[in-house]
């Protein structure tokens, strides 16, 4: 979903530079099964160029026509798709999901700095975990208040005029349901009641993009950072090759550090989104930043290679007087990746990024034909 938010923050910066006008579409409430779920968001400019998605294709051409409508009378429109309608011909589109999805459009106004848009910037800038706040109503002929609030860990925190137009009563429970999901890292759905004002508040919790270090440059780790970039996530590659560790070869990489093993995480900001993985193919390099990484708050570390060669620095460790607990044993994670029977370098990277989503989101990566519940709750 970050990466979502990067590519419309870009595409509505340059839709800015050519004057173009702009909706944002953001799916605020789900009733029942839907491809995407509250959170999705697609940009839409005056001559139809969509970023971003709020179903799997097959809303994005009614959207299309709803978000220029609201591009053109100015103001915030709530619509709501009844896919559980089998006459869903309706729509001039065929659903099949099974749900209710409700969307919420919001024409940018270049003008106000506290846009919607200019939220998702604010909530960008900074590598930490951001709590965003829109107001809409189910109910027809309400005022759609839209996104409103905006608040960093930080504590720093941005709102529109209408939000601040809200009774005090509002604003606290707004600001106390923001103050939950920071505490949670959920986002929530909840309602604000204070006479005139009676909406639902989508609550979202916006965590930073995953902080991936991977140590090595082979031509192994060059499938797994194509990959971490359709994702969105920073990437970090440290290797102690200048031939290897290169802008040439990693372009789109946040940072390049060519550094001895003994000093190779020490200019690395780490927290606990952070993530690591370990494919130099050289032991006496892996084995040093291993070391490193123990007292590191590293949610996930992976380690190319079989069992044994895992065992063997455990061992060499303990040689040393280095004791791992079992708590730290758990977020590492060797051989590294899930077993999909792959082979080649790219089929391995694949099997890295999907176990490192599985162990972030907590998840055991089983087959989804086999939930014997809702894939989302």
């Amino acid at each position: 979903m970050i990466k979502e938010i990067q590519d419309i923050v870009c595409a509505f910066e340059k839709a800015a530079l050519s004057s173009k006008a702009c909706a944002l579409a953001t799916v605020v409430h789900v009733q029942g099964s839907s491809y995407r779920r509250p959170g999705a968001r697609m940009l839409v400019t005056d001559d139809g160029m969509l970023t971003g998605a709020i179903s799997g294709g097959c809303l994005e051409g009614d959207a299309l026509r709803k978000a220029l409508h609201a591009i053109t009378e100015g103001k915030n429109k709530l619509v709501t798709y009844n896919t559980m309608d089998e006459d869903d011909a309706k729509f001039g589109v065929q659903l099949g999901c099974n749900g209710i999805v409700h969307i919420l459009f919001e024409p940018i106004n270049i003008a106000d700095v506290n846009n919607p848009i200019s939220f998702l910037k604010k909530a960008l800038a900074i590598r930490d975990t951001a709590v965003l706040a829109t107001l809409f109503s189910l109910k027809e002929k309400r005022q759609q208040i839209g996104t409103c609030y905006l608040q960093q860990a930080t504590g720093v925190t941005y709102y529109a005029d209408v939000f601040i137009n809200l009774s005090a009563i509002s604003k606290d429970t707004i600001i106390a349901d923001v103050a939950v999901a920071f505490a949670t890292r959920q986002s929530v759905i909840t309602m604000v009641e204070d006479g005139d004002v009676q909406c639902s508040a989508f609550i979202q919790c916006l965590p930073p993009p995953v902080s991936l270090i991977i140590i090595g440059a082979g031509n192994d780790v060059l499938p797994l950072v194509a990959i971490t970039q359709l994702l969105g996530w920073d990437v970090t590659i440290i290797d102690g090759r200048s031939s290897h560790a290169t802008r040439q070869r990693f372009s789109q990489v946040k940072n390049i550090i060519i550094s001895k093993p003994e000093s190779a995480l020490a200019s690395v900001n780490i927290d606990d989104t952070s993530v690591m993985v370990i494919m130099t193919h050289n032991y006496n390099y892996d084995i040093e930043v291993f070391k490193q990484s123990i007292n590191k708050d590293f949610a996930y570390i992976g380690m190319l290679g079989p069992k044994t060669k895992m065992q063997r620095m455990y061992d060499g460790l303990q040689n040393e007087g280095i004791i791992i607990s079992d708590k730290k044993r758990n977020s590492i994670y060797s051989p590294v990746g899930l077993d999909i029977g792959a082979e080649t370098a790219e089929e391995i990277a694949l099997s890295i990024v999907a176990e490192i989503k599985a162990v972030l989101m907590g998840k055991n990566a089983q087959m989804l034909r086999h939930k014997a519940i809702a894939i989302h709750q």
